[in-house]
C-alpha cells in the first residue's frame, strides 16, 4: 500500500521553512534590515537536512492526513510539489500583506490557524525538529486532546527565548488563576509520567502566579480551537507581534497557546523520556553526541538547535556534513516527497 493511502487519522501537521540561500529572499532581508529585531544569520542557515523530515514523515507516521509546508515562497528543487498529502503554503497565504516580507517566526506561528485546510488537531515542527522513529497518532493526541507536559519552572532568561516565556506568561495571568488551573485538573499537573519533573510543580506550587513552564521544544501538537479563542481575547497585542518583521523582545510566540491549552486543561499527560534536544557543537559532534541520539533507537524525536559554538564557513559546512551523513545512515531511502534530480 502506498504512503499517501494510508491516512489513518485527521491530524495534521505543520512544517515552517526557510531558505537563507535564496537570492529574492536575501534582497528583502536587506531591504528591511535596518528594521529593530534578531537579524543575526543564524537565524535563517539552511543545513540542507529538510529531505530527512519528510523521510521521518513518510516511514515513521504514515497516519498524518496533511502536511502544510510553510515558507517565504520558495522550495527546494527535489520536493514532489504534487505529492498528495502537501499542501504548499507561501507566507502570503495566510498573512495579510501589510505585515509582509517577514523574517520572523513568531508572526508565522501565532497565525498558524488560518492555513487553509487546516485540522483542528495539528503538530507544529520547527525545521531543527526531527521524528527519528515510528511514532502513533496516540503520542500527539489521545481523546481528542494534545498529549504534554504540564511542568512548572522557574522563570529565567533563557537566550533567545526568555522574553517570549515573560511575554505568555503575563498574558497567562491575566486570565487564568493558577491555583485553580491546578485543582480542576490536578492528576495532569501531578503525573507520574513526568518523573522527578513533578517536583518542580510542588516547589513551586506556593507562588499564586504562573512563573513559567519546562519547554522540551519538540514537535507541538494543538488544538486550531485554541489559536481562535487566544486571538478574540488578545487581538491587540498578537497583532503588535504580527507588526515584528524580525524577532524582538516584545513578541510573543507558540508558547502562549501552547500556555494556554496547559492552564485550561486541554491536554492529556505524556512522558517526555522518548525525546532529545541537543544543541549543536563542533566538540559534541566530534564526540558523537549527535549519531547517538539519532542512531542509538533511544528516542523518537530530537531537536538539533543551531548555535553560534559551530561558526560560519568552513566550520558550518563541516557540521553540515557531519550532521546529513549520521542521517543518511537513518534514513538513506527517498521518500514519496522527492523527485529525481
Amino acid at each position: 500500500m502506498l504512503f499517501t493511502e494510508r491516512v489513518l487519522s485527521n491530524i495534521d501537521f505543520v512544517l515552517l521553512w526557510v531558505d537563507g540561500n535564496d537570492p529574492e529572499w536575501q534582497k528583502d532581508r536587506e531591504r528591511f534590515s535596518g528594521e529593530n529585531g534578531d537579524n543575526r544569520n543564524i537565524r535563517f542557515r539552511d543545513w540542507q537536512n529538510l529531505k530527512y523530515i519528510f523521510r521521518a514523515f513518510e516511514k515513521f507516521t504514515p497516519w498524518v492526513r496533511k502536511i502544510h509546508f510553510v515558507s517565504y515562497g520558495h522550495l527546494p528543487t527535489w520536493l514532489n510539489r504534487e505529492h498528495p498529502k502537501i499542501n504548499i503554503v507561501n507566507h502570503q497565504d495566510y498573512i495579510d500583506k501589510e505585515y509582509l516580507p517577514v523574517f520572523n517566526a513568531n508572526p508565522l506561528e501565532i497565525s498558524m490557524h488560518k492555513i487553509r485546510d487546516l485540522s483542528e488537531q495539528f503538530v507544529y515542527f520547527n525545521d531543527d525538529t526531527f521524528i527519528i522513529k515510528a511514532v502513533k497518532e496516540e503520542r500527539f493526541f489521545k481523546w481528542g486532546l494534545p498529549r504534554d507536559v504540564a511542568v512548572s519552572n522557574a522563570l529565567s532568561s533563557s537566550i533567545g527565548v526568555g522574553h517570549f516565556v515573560l511575554n505568555a506568561v503575563e498574558i497567562l495571568n491575566r486570565h487564568f488563576s493558577k491555583h485553580q488551573a491546578i485543582k480542576e485538573n490536578l492528576p495532569k499537573w501531578f503525573s507520574l509520567l513526568y518523573g522527578k519533573e513533578m517536583i518542580r510543580n510542588a516547589a513551586l506550587l506556593p507562588w499564586p502566579r504562573f512563573t513559567g513552564f519546562v519547554d522540551p521544544h519538540m514537535p507541538q501538537p494543538f488544538l486550531k480551537s485554541t489559536f481562535k479563542e487566544v486571538w478574540d481575547l488578545e487581538r491587540d497585542r498578537l497583532e503588535k507581534t504580527m507588526r515584528s518583521r524580525f524577532r524582538d523582545c516584545e513578541d510573543v510566540n507558540q508558547y502562549l497557546f501552547r500556555y494556554w491549552q496547559l492552564a485550561k486543561g486541554n491536554f492529556i499527560p505524556v512522558s517526555m523520556k522518548d525525546t532529545k534536544y541537543l544543541t549543536l557543537t563542533p566538540e559534541g559532534i566530534e564526540r558523537g553526541e549527535l549519531e547517538e541520539a539519532l542512531l542509538s533507537g533511544r528516542y523518537r524525536m530530537v531537536c538539533l538547535n543551531d548555535s553560534e559554538a559551530i561558526g560560519e564557513e568552513e566550520s558550518f559546512e563541516w557540521a553540515k556534513k557531519r550532521v546529513i551523513e549520521i542521517f543518511d545512515k537513518l534514513l538513506p531511502e527517498p521518500s514519496s516527497f522527492e523527485v529525481d534530480q
